[in-house]
């Protein structure tokens, strides 16, 4: 049995609280020198009248609990895969944990040094070239300069950024700074090392390559923290399994048990409530999506689709603003049961886009030869104003049921369980390629 010196992270009663502004309804976007005045007397006078009296927020503000009440131990060693819907409070959990912010209630005990790769943008400073910031990295972890130097061809090496080393960060791209923020959070001498979502800004390749490091690095007797909205990758990388649901903790486990119950809640919710009611999305939500449904040719909504045949998505949007927004991007996404994207439909892959008019106004995407097997799937939707603003992203905005459907035309409904994607193909025994046309 694992003794406690074995345990690198202690989290007891965690909680972290925000308080939201809203505005007003009816209030101008700009608030007048009068008002402040009025809503400071009032308080003024509310603090001489009951000055042990607890003080009521704002009406235009409330409080937010990000996290709330969230325990659980780690053991030296363990892979971690923190999921949750958006909101869940995944990235609260990290930054908590990475000392960027602070709790608003309960303790956090970590043996051992800790390297963070969250969002893009921190733990480098912008003004110093990539060495200058991979000796700094190394020094505020307690290493030595030669320490940092046996290192440093190493890091240079995997994140491939040899050319622009003595390059102030500031000027790198997304994907070399992440490249290099990986590469000196696993390279260094840390104990633990927590990564958020923020390797999907990297290709495949480097990703690829991250997560073998991962592996062996775990190897090595370090400890990963890893959020992901890819169930392949926490299921192949992770042994434990941390679901955080609305702020709290609700699984802790194996990976396989917390993916479990993480899908069957994503399913539940995109069946049980109102796209224009659910709260866990992003975006700015100046435009956001209000309603989804799937037609067949007749106009008529489906709940349950053939392979192979005609549909259309519809997405009714809703612009709450008083402004017309034009070159709108929208985007559908299909995800099978473990959240791989199968499918990417959007707008402007086709140089469809789209001007929203205040108020509602509906959209029709048409899928022709519908090419998912027999299974159940999950959509997401994305509005985003050109490339300028993401508007709203919601995640399992539907669920798709496909049942049955001849899609190659022989009665065969292929095979589902190998593979979601169908697509039709000529075999030829005799052929003769002068002749052939594809």
């Amino acid at each position: 049995m694992t003794g406690v010196s074995d345990t690198v992270i202690r989290v007891e009663n965690l909680g972290k609280k925000y308080i939201i502004g809203h505005q007003q309804q009816g209030r101008s976007r700009y608030t007048a020198l009068r008002d402040v005045l009025a809503d400071g007397a009032k308080s003024v006078s509310r603090r001489i009248l009951n000055p042990f009296a607890q003080q009521p927020l704002s009406p235009t503000k409330e409080e937010f609990w990000a996290l709330k009440d969230v325990s659980f131990e780690i053991k030296q060693g363990d892979r971690v895969g923190i999921i949750g819907r958006n909101g869940a409070g995944k990235s609260t959990l990290l930054k908590l944990l990475s000392r960027i912010t602070e709790p608003t209630k309960g303790r956090i005990s970590i043996k051992g040094r800790v390297a963070s790769l969250l969002e893009v943008g921190t733990g480098f400073h912008p003004e110093l070239t990539g060495r200058e910031n991979i000796y700094l990295n190394g020094a505020i972890l307690g290493m030595s300069k030669a320490e940092i130097k046996k290192k440093f061809d190493e890091i240079v090496d995997f994140a491939e950024v040899e050319k622009f080393l003595d390059t102030p960060v500031k000027y790198y791209s997304s994907g070399m700074y992440v490249r290099l923020a990986f590469a000196v959070a696993a390279h260094l001498a840390t104990e633990i090392l927590i990564v958020d979502e923020v390797l999907a800004v990297g290709d495949s390749k480097f990703q690829k390559k991250c997560l073998s490091t991962m592996e062996k690095v775990t190897q090595e007797g370090k400890t990963i923290l890893f959020v992901s909205h890819n169930m392949t990758i926490i299921e192949h990388l992770c042994n434990r399994g941390i679901l955080l649901d609305a702020g709290r903790l609700t699984i802790n486990s194996k990976s396989e048990e917390a993916i479990q119950v993480y899908l069957k809640n994503s399913y539940t919710v995109s069946q049980t409530v109102a796209l224009e009611a659910r709260t866990d999305r992003s975006g700015s939500g100046r435009i956001r999506a209000s309603g989804i449904k799937i037609l067949n040719q007749e106009g008529q909504e489906e709940t349950t689709l053939r392979s192979g045949e005609n549909y259309f998505f519809e997405v009714e949007c809703l612009n709450y603003t008083h402004e017309v927004f034009g070159n709108v991007v929208i985007s559908l996404d299909v995800f099978d049961e473990k959240n791989n994207r199968l499918l990417l439909l959007r707008s402007n892959f086709t140089n469809d886009v789209f001007s929203f008019e205040p108020g509602r106004k509906r959209i029709l995407c048409e899928l022709r030869e519908l090419p998912l097997a027999n299974g159940l799937y999950r959509g997401s939707i994305f509005l985003s104003h050109a490339d300028q603003e993401i508007l709203d992203y919601i995640e399992d905005a539907i669920s798709i049921n496909v049942d049955g459907g001849d899609f190659f035309g022989t009665g065969s409904y292929g095979l589902p369980s190998h593979c979601r994607i169908l697509t039709k193909a000529n075999w030829l025994e005799k052929f003769d390629f002068k002749n052939l046309t594809i």
